[in-house]
């Protein structure tokens, strides 16, 4: 079954909770590299996810994003009981 942007958004989120490589990223959400770039673009847009450029680039979800993600799990938990 396909995916929703939803899904796949708090997938990203949940992932980068505790920083994460674009590497990791993409085989954890199980995206390619093609259609992960535009998810992180929306992510950074909007300031939900940020990149510490240390040694590598590593992206954080910020904490509008932890909090949008928990959103997201509260509606998911409040439509899986209907």
């Amino acid at each position: 079954m396909k995916r929703s942007k939803q899904e796949i958004i708090a997938q990203i989120l949940e992932v980068c909770l505790n920083s994460s490589s674009k590497t990791r990223i993409v085989y954890q959400v199980n995206l390619n590299f093609r259609t992960i770039n535009p998810y992180l673009d929306i992510l950074m847009k909007n300031s939900l996810i940020e990149i510490s450029e240390a040694e590598q680039k590593l992206y954080k979800t910020t904490p509008k994003g932890a909090g949008l993600l928990d959103t997201i799990k509260e509606v998911n938990s409040s439509l899986s009981e209907v």
